[in-house]
Order: structure tokens, then C-alpha cells, then sequence
């Protein structure tokens, strides 16, 4: 049965850490064992990525799992761990925002991610839309009295060719997500410093980036303090932790690999 009350409790610590003054960092997991290591080693709040749990699912991201099985999947997590848990939707498997929430409170988790590429349809919903389906989220978790943590996510820059002025549609589409109800705002794939600094002027809300010594994720490479001196509000993984554990996972094998004895 949920709890609400816990819910409510783990969804308000997740808020106020938003707040704290410095960037709240999110390792990205997916599964138990990932949950249990990354709070182990002392993080107080976690993430659900959709596209390192969908790998371990054996499937691709994209909403290529089903939201059946990713509900699945962040309800073993939330069960392995005693801290608050957001959880990445993708762009709500074309799932009513109520039905979304019910099944994201009931899995046990305290905050979604949500962007605005439609898997399904192969588009980006227009900044309007978007901002509607924040809307619908924010009234649905308002029903049910937990402040779910609502990180809405844009995809513009993945797509810079398709605008005239990315950065510029970009704090559109944030401005139009923190009106809405978002609490915090992620526009994936900055592309430089520059546009970093030109976004987190122009918008309210703590800013999400995607920050890990991999695969240039950071803007121009800028670290945790960097970041910090920036303004960014939040730091989480996607699915580059996993990425590097697969290395690490190549290197401590590789004295046991029958072709190197």
C-alpha cells in the first residue's frame, strides 16, 4: 500500500535540497545494486535514469521498454533504499499526467523527469504543449498531496538546425515549464559555456545539467565548482555512470581474459 505521508516527506527533502545553496548531485542508477552503492557512498537522494534502465533491461531509450517495465524497475529501486528517488519518464510513454503520477507515486518515487521529444510520434511537442503536460503533472501530484519534484527537460539544443535562435527557444520553452510548475529545468546537450551562462541568466528555476568526465557531457569541461561558481542548481549522470562502470568493468577483467594469458 503507498505511503503517502513518506511520500510527501521524501518529496519535500527532495525540493529543499534544490535550495541548499550549492548543486544538488544526482547519480543516475538503475537498479538496486547501482541505488545501493551510489547512497553507500554517502549521496542522500538519487536519480532513475530511463536510458541506463532500459539498457539493463536489455532494451534501447526512447520508450523502447514499457512503462509497465519501468515502473517495475523504480519500484525495486525505491525498495532497496531509504532516500528520496526521481525518476525519469522520458516524455510520459503518452500516458495521462494523473495515470503518470498514480504509477510513479506507487513505484515509490518522488520526482520525474520530462521531455519533450514524443517518442512515440518521432517530435518535439511545441513549447505550449509541453508546458500543458507540466501543467497536467503538477495538478495531478497537487491531488494526490505530494509535491512531486517535476524536472522538465527540453531537447531543443539536439535539435539546434530545426530553430532559428536555440539558445532563445530554449528559455522559452524553461520559462514557459517554471509558469507551469516545474521546480527545476533541463535542457540537455549545451553545447559551450557561453550558452550556459546565457540560459541560467534568463531562467528562475535551478538549472539540471549533465555533467560527468565523459563523452564532452560537461560544457568546455567545467567540473563541480565550476558549475557551482555558474549557478547550476543540479547535476545528474543519464547514462554515462553506467558508461564508465562498463570500462571499469573491462579493466579489472582484463589480466582474466583468456586472450591476454
Amino acid at each position: 500500500m503507498t505511503d503517502f505521508p513518506l511520500l510527501a516527506e521524501r518529496a519535500a527533502a527532495l525540493l529543499e535540497a534544490h535550495h541548499a545553496g550549492h548543486p544538488l548531485v544526482l547519480p543516475t542508477v538503475w537498479d538496486a545494486w547501482s541505488a545501493r552503492a551510489v547512497v553507500s557512498a554517502g549521496f542522500t537522494a538519487i536519480s532513475v535514469g530511463s536510458h541506463p534502465l532500459a539498457n539493463s533491461l536489455g532494451a534501447e531509450d526512447g520508450e523502447s521498454m514499457s512503462l509497465e517495465q519501468a515502473l517495475e524497475g523504480i519500484s525495486r529501486i525505491t525498495a532497496s533504499v531509504d532516500v528520496p528517488v526521481t525518476a525519469d519518464l522520458e516524455s510520459g510513454y503518452d500516458t495521462p499526467a494523473p495515470d503518470l503520477i498514480a504509477g510513479l507515486l506507487t513505484a515509490g518515487a518522488v520526482g520525474v523527469n520530462i521531455e519533450d521529444t514524443v517518442h512515440s510520434e518521432q517530435r518535439l511537442r511545441t513549447a505550449e504543449e509541453h508546458a500543458q503536460y507540466i501543467s497536467d503533472l503538477r495538478r495531478a501530484a497537487e491531488a494526490q498531496r505530494v509535491h512531486v519534484v517535476i524536472n522538465a527537460r527540453t531537447d531543443v539544443f539536439k535539435h539546434a538546425r530545426d530553430f532559428s535562435d536555440p539558445t532563445a527557444e530554449v528559455v522559452r520553452r524553461l520559462n514557459l515549464c517554471a509558469e507551469a510548475g516545474a521546480d527545476c529545468v533541463y535542457p540537455v546537450a549545451m553545447p559551450s559555456r557561453d550558452e550556459l551562462r546565457s540560459v541560467l541568466a534568463q531562467v528562475t528555476l535551478p538549472l539540471n545539467v549533465t555533467a560527468h568526465p565523459l563523452a564532452g557531457a560537461i560544457p568546455d569541461g567545467l567540473d563541480l565548482a565550476a558549475l557551482a561558481e555558474l549557478g547550476v542548481g543540479r547535476v545528474t549522470f543519464g547514462p554515462l555512470l553506467q558508461a564508465a562502470m562498463q570500462q571499469d568493468f573491462a579493466e579489472f577483467t582484463t589480466n582474466w581474459h583468456p586472450a591476454t594469458n
